[in-house]
């Protein structure tokens, strides 16, 4: 059997990589790196798995992509993935999430192929949820609050078409927040660590910056995420869109002294300006019953060892690593 990781480079997709190796050593592992990519997340798979250069952009790269690895399973993560860069580059983020993906679909038509494709959506499509409507349902209104999330409801119902008018075997996931080691900096549970490890280290002044700590999130640990993502492809209802979450949800100040209480040093906390949003998702919190009432997922890693590993993760960067600079850009 193969698979193909497309965003392999990334977070999720360098940590799907490490599972299927790990824990399915009969699938042969593709996946797909732009030339500029940085390597840095799958440094330890040289030689373990075929990288294929393509940009999602490209259709003619694309199906090269797709012909050169025929596989049996496509794990679609690529994508302009973090919100602010959104409302930046708009249509970027677009032609990257939607475009892109429509051309993947469109290689697979042209080939003739007939893999089950897992589309890493997001909760972010909820947008605007009343508390009331929580935890969410796979039913509940789609009212989504910046570019990004439009772009995912694009890319969720590209899914949905093709799979009706092409019978492209697509399993639609709509992950709720995930994190864990390798998590981009920029990103809220990965950023918080860094700083207090930057403090940590003497590299930065004991102050936490931070933006709206108001919000309520449903956090997964990516391992758990990428596990999913496997049961997805094969044990999901093509066709089906499935809420991938814990159903617990957690303040983002609460999740920020948890941090703190792994660490001895003391800080203050700033609101930063640049951090706040046009506008923002207030709260999302998962209901996965559908999911794994079909795959049988469950869990199963604490988000109290989740926010640990991660904060020891940007302690081996800043102790390994030179300058401040070099640390996670």
């Amino acid at each position: 059997m193969k698979a193909l990781i497309t965003g392999i480079t990334g977070f999720a997709g360098s940590h799907l990589a490490d599972y299927l190796l790990a824990e399915h050593p009969d699938v042969e592992v593709f996946g797909i790196n732009r030339w500029r990519s940085k390597m840095d997340n799958i440094e330890h798979l040289e030689g373990k798995v075929t990288l294929i250069e393509a940009d999602l952009r490209d259709y003619t790269s694309m199906r090269r992509a797709v012909e050169k690895s025929q596989p049996d399973y496509i794990f679609h993560l690529a994508a302009q993935s973090f919100v602010p860069s959104s409302w930046i580059a708009p249509n970027d983020t677009f032609a990257i999430n939607a475009q892109g993906q429509i051309n993947l679909f469109e290689a697979v038509r042209e080939l003739k192929l007939d893999p089950a494709i897992q589309l890493a959506c997001s909760s972010e499509q909820y947008g605007l949820v009343h508390k009331e409507e929580t935890p969410i349902k796979e039913t509940n209104p789609l009212r989504p609050l910046s570019p990004y999330a439009v772009s995912k409801v694009a890319q969720d119902y590209l899914g949905y078409q093709y799979f009706q008018s092409y019978g492209i075997r697509a399993i639609r996931t709509r992950g709720f927040n995930h994190t864990g080691p390798r998590r981009g900096h920029v990103f809220v549970t990965s950023n918080f660590c860094r700083q207090v490890a930057a403090i940590e280290a003497g590299r930065q002044e004991p102050v936490i910056r931070v933006g709206n700590l108001d919000a309520i999130r449903d956090f997964t640990d990516v391992r758990d995420m990428v596990r999913a993502y496997w049961l997805a492809v094969t044990k999901a209802k093509p066709g089906e869109v499935y809420n991938i979450a814990t159903g617990t949800g957690i303040h983002i100040r609460e999740m920020l002294q948890m941090i703190l209480d792994r660490s001895k040093v003391k800080v203050n906390i700033e609101i930063d300006p640049d951090r706040l949003r046009p506008s923002d998702v207030e709260i999302l919190i998962g209901d996965s019953s559908k999911f794994r009432a079909d795959t049988g997922w469950e869990p199963q890693i604490p988000f109290e060892k989740t926010l640990s590993d991660l904060l020891d993760y940007w302690r081996d960067q800043f102790a390994r690593k030179g300058h401040v600079s070099e640390v996670g850009e």
